[in-house]
Formats: structure tokens, C-alpha cells, sequence
């Protein structure tokens, strides 16, 4: 695995702020990742989902947990200095891999990615968390969107459904409503990024983006980790990614057969 140096900056950034960009993390993986994104499209998964409506203009494609049948995904998994960023990042000596995700918006896409925490969505929970989201085109105006210090939030936003903007659980009282950071006057950070560059950020973050309206594709893979404190929860719905089958009971480490331990 290639080592890669994390700052203690980086460190406190990720920890203070739940979200932190890191300069050419995966840049030595960019046209391996590029033909694994590829790969997905031509040969879609069973999570595969169109997220526009009849007559929107554009394409907003996404899909996850494909990193197993795809080779290209598995080398970065096991080769790229994720890994052990994100054990740093994390302070943790353990790191599993939940799951990968991959976002392609195509060129005239106007719709943005509904702001989100990804955390609600999961059945794992955890302050050892991060995500790596990392473009593998140039990214100026469909930029990734977070919410400085939302992983710190006392209630999780409640999760909806990206299409259909129906909420994802029951029980709304358990949750805030999905907030508008803009018309609320939260700092939100966001950069442009070249192929190679990453934003790692918490599971807990609230975070968006863009919609695409450039006339150059924005295609970004995401790997999504967990650390020492991770644990098996019960959802009061269905979760996503599902997994279904897993034998998992609440308060349980993650499975290592299902995801694999990558450092510890």
C-alpha cells in the first residue's frame, strides 16, 4: 500500500470541521478508477439508479457496492493510500471497508445533489468514520458541498429519497429536517479540484452538490471506511446500501467477511 503523508493540520481540520480536502491522494490512480467508472456504467449493479425525472435535462447516474466484480475497484481499495489516510484521519488503528459509490453527472445536468447526511442512511454507526469523495475529471462549478461542523450535530437530519423526496423512516421526530444551508447562513466549504484530489469527510457531515450545467463530465468515485469505534445499528426502515442477509445483531463489529479489514 503507498504511503502518503497526513499533517497533523489535516488531522484537526478533519476532526474539527468533519471535512477536509487532500491534494493528489489518488492521483496515481486516477485512469485505473476512470476505466473502473467506465466498467460500472456499461455494466450497471443492482443498486444502479437514474436520479432524474422525465424531461430534466441531463444525466445523473449513480451506483455503489460494485468494488468486488470490478478489478479496478479492488486495486484501489487495496493499493491506494485510503486506507491508512483514513486511519489517520479517523485516529484509529482499524479500518474496514463499507462500501464504494460512484456519481456521475453528464454535462447539462442542472439537478444538484440533495443536501444529506450519510450516516442516517447506514446501518453502522460510529465517530471513526470517513469518506473519500474524489473526482476523476476537473471539478470547478458541480462541486462536492459540506457543512462545516455538522458532525458534531445532536440530531441527524432525517434521510429522504433522492427521486421521490419521501422521507426514508418513520419516525421524523427522531430527526431534523433537511436543512438549507444557504438560506440558513451555515459555512459551507467547497473547492475546485483536480482528477486525483479528495474530500474526506465524515459520515455525519451534511453535505450536497452541484448540479452539473459545464459542458465537460464530472465523474466521482467515493470510498466510504469505518474505524475502531464502528458498529453494527437497527434502522426503524430499510437501509442503503441494504445487504441483505448479513446475520449482523445490533452493537456488533461489522462483518470481515463482508467488510474487510484494510488496516489492524
Amino acid at each position: 500500500m503507498a504511503a502518503f503523508p497526513v499533517t497533523e493540520n489535516l488531522i484537526e481540520s478533519f476532526q474539527q470541521d468533519g471535512v477536509v480536502l487532500i491534494r493528489g491522494l489518488f492521483v496515481d490512480f486516477i485512469e485505473t478508477i476512470r476505466t473502473g467508472i467506465e466498467r460500472n456504467m456499461i455494466d450497471p449493479g443492482e443498486y444502479a439508479a437514474e436520479n432524474l425525472h422525465e424531461g430534466e435535462a441531463g444525466r445523473f447516474f449513480d451506483d455503489y457496492c460494485n468494488w468486488r466484480r470490478i478489478p479496478e475497484f479492488v486495486e484501489v481499495v487495496e493499493r491506494s493510500p485510503a486506507a491508512e489516510v483514513a486511519a489517520a484521519l479517523m485516529g484509529s488503528r482499524r479500518v474496514q471497508m463499507f462500501h464504494d459509490h460512484v456519481l456521475v453527472k453528464e454535462p447539462g445536468t442542472s439537478k444538484p445533489t440533495p443536501w444529506h447526511q450519510d450516516a442516517p442512511y447506514y446501518f453502522v454507526a460510529g465517530r471513526q468514520t470517513v469518506s473519500f469523495w474524489v473526482p476523476v475529471d476537473p471539478v470547478r462549478e458541480a462541486s462536492l458541498r459540506c457543512v462545516v461542523g455538522s458532525h458534531r450535530w445532536e440530531k441527524q437530519v432525517l434521510p429522504t429519497k433522492w427521486l421521490s423526496e419521501e422521507d426514508f423512516y418513520p419516525d421524523e421526530d427522531s430527526y431534523i429536517p433537511v436543512p438549507d444551508p444557504d438560506a440558513e447562513g451555515m459555512d459551507v466549504l467547497e473547492w475546485s479540484m483536480e482528477p486525483g484530489d479528495a474530500v474526506a469527510f465524515s459520515f455525519d457531515t451534511l453535505h450536497g452538490a452541484r448540479g452539473n450545467e459545464s459542458t465537460a463530465r464530472r465523474r466521482a468515485f467515493s470510498l466510504r471506511l469505518v474505524g475502531d469505534d464502528a458498529r453494527y445499528v437497527e434502522r426503524p426502515g430499510p437501509t442503503s446500501p441494504p445487504f441483505p442477509g448479513h446475520g449482523m445483531r445490533a452493537g456488533e463489529r461489522l462483518r470481515e467477511d463482508w467488510f474487510p479489514v484494510l488496516v489492524g
